[in-house]
């Protein structure tokens, strides 16, 4: 049994890349999914559990941080961790994001490795596991 992760972003192209370097890693995957804005993971959430999400910040409908926001005023996904992958990384913005409760940040362009790290420093490994 692995990890199910929702990739949040507006561009097609970015999700594909993201899925491509969870690919890369030694991670243990179930299922990855898709939405294009914060509004359509929302609904992605509401018929599927993820064990993490990884969000863009600046998107069309519902962005990054309205998106977290929604979440963590939710009763059932208030926990679900989610890593923003941006391409800011001001000190200001990430302890902005820290503050909303975000669990991690990944800033563009990123490694396998990077992200593998992210995922096992959040939930921890399958691997090894009774």
């Amino acid at each position: 049994m692995g990890y199910t992760i929702l990739l949040v972003d507006d561009s097609e192209t970015i999700r594909l890349a993201i899925a491509r370097a969870i690919g890369m890693t030694d991670l243990v995957v179930d299922e990855i999914l898709q939405a294009g804005n914060g509004k359509e993971a929302l609904a992605v959430l509401a018929n599927k559990w993820v064990d993490i999400v990884f969000s863009d910040i600046n998107m069309p409908e519902m962005n990054g941080i309205e998106f977290v926001t929604e979440l963590r005023a939710s009763g059932e996904y208030a926990k679900l961790p989610v890593v923003i992958i941006s391409t800011e990384g001001s000190k200001s913005r990430m302890d902005d994001l820290q503050s909303r409760g975000v669990n991690g940040y990944l800033r563009k362009p990123f490694t396998p490795e990077q992200l593998r790290d992210t995922v096992l420093g959040i939930l921890g490994s399958w691997h090894g596991k009774n």
